[in-house]
């Protein structure tokens, strides 16, 4: 049986395509450019996205399982519900989602409400789903070296409530492995929900000590300065999205991305081994 793997050449859909084939699933992925889709062999490739019903018809072709994710864009609610009603009329009714940890707490921030309406839709149509939440990515912290390098500061107003922040291949495994749970699974299993997140919760000034240890020289806390943080984000991307940042970074100061009991050792035992921390994640990128 075929897994549709969506969002495929993105940072965490790419992980859940190697993981998959490492684990002998047959994997279809819907992609806009074939040109950018370096997989692995075998991995059959459908041009299209999620707006356009024809492609999504016949990536749907023949496919038991979806993963499901979609990138934060104006219409990602839009585009999430086309893709399960397509996906149902296919007669799939197995999924795995990737929302956001906290995306019914954090009712304010589009991205976060978005996603949580789609978690609601799945459940609502019925759809055999593993729901899953992650928290904020260490990988988006490979944007920022050049302002730790250049000016010794960590810019990111994360806070001091904490975030249990997770490594990007991490998520695409554990992605992989319900996957494969959900398409081998002999009747259709009760939906659920797991937040996805690192061993450890960091503050802002945390994160700044540990980039201070790996790189040998100090590296700051910048602050809480979220109306910095999106005139910042304003020089490289759409005024609505860097505000949708900043919306996030606000309900960073004031609820943080804290696991709840039992998380971190749930993801232990499903992965066999430890999460990835984010010391580990950051001698890397200075290595």
């Amino acid at each position: 049986m075929t897994i549709l793997v969506t969002g495929a050449t993105g940072n965490v859909g790419r992980h859940v395509v190697n993981q998959l084939v490492q684990r002998g699933a047959k994997v279809r992925a819907l992609v806009r450019d074939p040109a950018k889709a370096d997989f692995p062999a075998g991995v059959d490739v459908v041009q299209g996205d999620l707006l356009d019903v024809d492609a999504l018809r016949r990536a749907f072709d023949g496919v038991s399982t979806l993963f499901l994710l979609n990138a934060v864009v104006p219409d990602e609610f839009t585009q999430a519900l086309v893709t399960l009603n397509v996906a149902r009329e296919a007669g799939v009714d197995r999924v795995v989602y990737l929302s956001v940890i906290h995306s019914d707490l954090y009712v304010n921030v589009p991205h976060f409400a978005g996603k949580f309406g789609v978690e609601r839709m799945i459940e609502r149509m019925g759809f055999s789903a593993t729901i899953l939440r992650p928290a904020y990515f260490m990988d988006n912290d490979v944007t920022i070296k050049d302002v730790m390098l250049g000016y010794g500061t960590y810019p990111m107003p994360i806070g001091a409530k904490g975030l249990a922040m997770i490594d990007a291949r991490d998520i695409g495994e554990i992605a992989a492995i319900e996957l494969i749970r959900r398409a081998e699974a002999t009747r259709p299993l009760p939906l659920e929900r797991i937040n996805l997140v690192g061993p450890d919760t960091l503050t802002g000034g945390d994160v700044a000590a540990i980039w201070s240890a790996v790189l040998g020289r100090t590296v700051t806390y910048g602050g809480d300065d979220t109306a910095g943080f999106e005139q910042n984000l304003r020089q490289f991307m759409p005024a609505w999205m860097a505000y949708d940042m900043r919306l996030m970074s606000e309900r960073f100061l004031t609820d943080g991305m804290v696991p709840a009991a039992g998380d971190v050792d749930r993801l232990t035992a499903l992965l066999g081994r430890p999460l990835r921390t984010y010391r580990d994640f950051a001698a890397g990128i200075a290595a």
